[in-house]
């Protein structure tokens, strides 16, 4: 599980395909040429920053006649709600240990 979250990460890392995959979270399912148009780089780019999204999961992709489709993954961003969720915990668990350990001292 650990490499699943490492490539979810390092494929969200990247703004240009946080930018994608923003943009088909909003918009629905949207061709390459739709997704060109609004991503400040050519065509080949994005199909590349399409195939690391993919890869990791994060989106899928449908071909009709010459053109595909892609959408975003239901639950693809699951790992990651998880992974905040713990480290969120972890954190809270923290600061009120940290909490206790002022109120200690204040006596």
């Amino acid at each position: 599980m650990p490499e699943a979250h490492d490539m979810l990460f390092r494929s969200l890392a990247d703004p240009t395909r946080r930018a994608i995959f923003e943009r088909l979270c909003r918009d629905g399912e949207q061709t390459v040429g739709a997704l060109t148009v609004h991503a400040g780089v050519s065509q080949p780019v994005v199909s590349k920053h399409l195939a690391i999204l993919k890869q990791a999961g994060l989106v899928r992709d449908r071909h009709e006649g010459r053109n595909t489709h892609y959408s975003v993954q239901l639950g693809a961003l699951a790992p990651l709600i998880d992974w905040t969720s713990e480290m969120a915990g972890f954190w809270q668990s923290r600061f009120d240990d940290l909490e206790d350990l002022l109120k200690r001292m204040d006596q």
